[in-house]
C-alpha cells in the first residue's frame, strides 16, 4: 500500500525520562523502549484522508487537526493502521468503535503495545522525544520553536514552520496540544487524559516539556491535536 501523506515517522532512543507533576509535587522515572514517533502532529489532510472528516475551526490542509477528542484519536491512530495494512493498537468496545463520539467508558480501550500499528505515545515516551537529551523546560528559544501566544496572532499554523528538537521532532512545543494514551489521575480526575505539549494560545509557562494539562477524553476543543506513535517489532 503506498506511505500515507505526511506520516514521516522517526526512531526514538531508548531512555530514562522524570516526571513530575506540580500539583502532588510527585516525581517518577520510566524507563522506555525504542519507539517511533511522527515527526509533526496530524495534519487536517492526513485526518481528512483517513476519516473523510474536517473537524478543525480554521481549515487549511498542512495546519494541525484539532477539535478532536481522545476518542476519536484513538479510532483515528485504527483507522490510519488499517489503511496502511498494520494491525491496530486497541482494541474499543463494540458501541464505540465506529461512532462519531465517545463515552465516559474509555477505562474499557486496551492498547496492544507490541501490535504494529498506530496508537498515541504515552506521556513518558512525549516527553522523553520532546526533550530529545536535553534537560532544561524547552529543547530552544521558545519564539524559534513553538507557536505560542506572542507570536501565533490568536490561531494554528502549518506543522513544520519552526525549528525541530534534536532528534527532528517539529512542534512537540506550541501549536496544539497532543493527546496522550495516559490516564491523568484516576482517583481524583476520573477518566480524565493527559495532553502535553502547549499549543497556540498558550503562555510560555505552558509550553515547557514537563507541563502536564488533563482533559475529559469526550472533550473537543481547538487547540488540542494529536501525533502518533508506533512500537518498534521485538
Amino acid at each position: 500500500m503506498q506511505p500515507t501523506a505526511f506520516a514521516e515517522m522517526i526512531t526514538i532512543p531508548a531512555g530514562q525520562v522524570t516526571l513530575s507533576d506540580r500539583r502532588t509535587e510527585r516525581r517518577w522515572s520510566v524507563e522506555l523502549a525504542a519507539y517511533r514517533l511522527a515527526a509533526a502532529p496530524v495534519t487536517q489532510a492526513l485526518y481528512a484522508q483517513i476519516t473523510g472528516r474536517r473537524p478543525s475551526s480554521i481549515q487549511g490542509d498542512r495546519l494541525p487537526v484539532e477539535g478532536v477528542c481522545w476518542w476519536d484519536a484513538v479510532r483515528f491512530c485504527n483507522a490510519l493502521s488499517r489503511h496502511e495494512g498494520l494491525a491496530p493498537a486497541y482494541r474499543l468496545p463494540p458501541a464505540v468503535d465506529d461512532a462519531h463520539r465517545g463515552d465516559d467508558a474509555s477505562d474499557a480501550v486496551t492498547c496492544d503495545a507490541g501490535a504494529d500499528g498506530y496508537r498515541l505515545p504515552t506521556e513518558a515516551e512525549w516527553e522523553h522525544a520532546c526533550r530529545a537529551g536535553t534537560t532544561g523546560p524547552r529543547y530552544g528559544r521558545l519564539d524559534d520553536i513553538a507557536w505560542y501566544r506572542a507570536n501565533a496572532g490568536e490561531r494554528p499554523h502549518e506543522v513544520g514552520g519552526r525549528q525541530p528538537n534534536a532528534w527532528g521532532l517539529h512542534d512537540m512545543l506550541g501549536n496544539v496540544w497532543e493527546w496522550c494514551w495516559d490516564v491523568y489521575d484516576a482517583e481524583v480526575y476520573g477518566s480524565y487524559r493527559v495532553l502535553r505539549g502547549g499549543g497556540w494560545f498558550d503562555e510560555p509557562w505552558s509550553c515547557r516539556a514537563s507541563v502536564r494539562r488533563r482533559s475529559h477524553p469526550t472533550l473537543r476543543l481547538d487547540d488540542v491535536g494529536l501525533r502518533v506513535a508506533r512500537s518498534l517489532s521485538r
